[in-house]
């Protein structure tokens, strides 16, 4: 029989060479059919004229538990026996998109790099939720490598650590979680009630993940200037999580982040990020350098662990 650690290893490993090598499932991926009903969820629970009333946060906390709670609890049920490595690999797989990641990124850069600004700010649109029809190249290039730090944490790292902290359940419960954020963790007038509970609750659940994403970051790229940057820019950050990732991230690389950018209507002045020049479409691919190094970084330090602990318990 597999010692727990090495199986744990292995199956990190299956996932992440699943998804390098066949990406996202093109036809029914689990996460659009949960977004169709989440969708039809909110419609229930949020009706316009209640969205003022401080029912709505009531109303968005039962909507994240009922939708997030039955599948997080069949995600435990199904990793029993036998077949769990096999459960628990295809649901870390499905949680991963390291893949899709770069190839929204690289159709970015890609146009980008050739001088075609209308194409790329029409596909960095696909990757952020600022406005984009009237960024420069270098707004582009910045909006493209802050979408790649940030996801990295959100998309990468966090499933690994959630799968290594509590199994199936937990990749299940963050990425049921996370997405939930992604679509009702807006401050309009629509979801800043009822959006409350799966924005605190997601921010809980990334916070040890965003912090060994952003030190996955610090040593692998610029150390010192990405440590200064952790230390002294993350803390102007709105978002407890995307500060200390970003941050690390614009250090490691040495590039400018942060910045104006509209939402939703609204220009927002955030708090610059990182050192030296702002972005290029090539630091565009060394943000997806970043992560992917930082991949295979944590899964060589989860096999050292696991030999470590098998040799240890021999």
């Amino acid at each position: 029989m597999i010692p727990a650690p090495l199986a744990a290893a292995g199956v990190c490993a299956a996932a992440v060479l699943l998804d390098r090598f066949l990406g996202e499932p093109r036809r029914g991926h689990p996460l659009v059919g949960f977004g169709r009903l989440a969708a039809a969820i909110e419609r229930r629970f949020n009706p316009a004229d209640c969205r003022d009333s401080p029912r709505a946060r009531t109303a968005g906390l039962a909507a994240v538990f009922l939708l997030v709670a039955p599948f997080t609890l069949l995600a435990g049920l199904a990793a029993r026996g036998a077949a769990a490595p096999l459960v628990e690999a295809l649901l870390l797989y499905l949680a991963i998109g390291a893949r899709s990641l770069a190839e929204h990124a690289r159709a970015v850069a890609t146009p980008l790099a050739a001088g075609d600004l209308p194409a790329a700010r029409a596909r960095v649109a696909w990757l952020v939720s600022r406005e984009t029809e009237g960024l420069e190249e270098g707004e582009v290039a910045a909006a493209a490598t802050e979408s790649v730090l940030e996801n990295g944490a959100d998309a990468v790292f966090a499933p690994l650590f959630w799968y290594l902290l509590a199994g199936a359940p937990g990749v299940v419960l963050h990425r049921l979680v996370n997405t939930l954020d992604a679509m009702w963790g807006y401050r309009t007038g629509r979801y800043r009630r009822f959006g409350w509970a799966a924005a605190r609750l997601d921010d809980g659940l990334g916070w040890l993940p965003a912090r060994a994403t952003a030190l996955t970051y610090t040593v692998l790229g610029h150390a010192r200037t990405a440590l200064a940057c952790w230390r002294w820019q993350a803390p102007a950050w709105e978002s407890p999580n995307a500060g200390p990732v970003m941050a690390a991230g614009a250090g490691a690389l040495r590039v400018r982040l942060g910045g104006a950018a509209s939402y939703h209507g609204e220009r927002r002045v955030r708090p610059r990020l990182g050192a030296g020049e702002p972005p290029r479409a090539a630091d565009i691919g060394r943000a997806l350098a970043l992560v992917r190094h930082g991949i295979w970084l944590w899964l060589a330090v989860i096999l050292a662990v696991a030999l470590a602990g098998g040799a240890a318990g021999a």
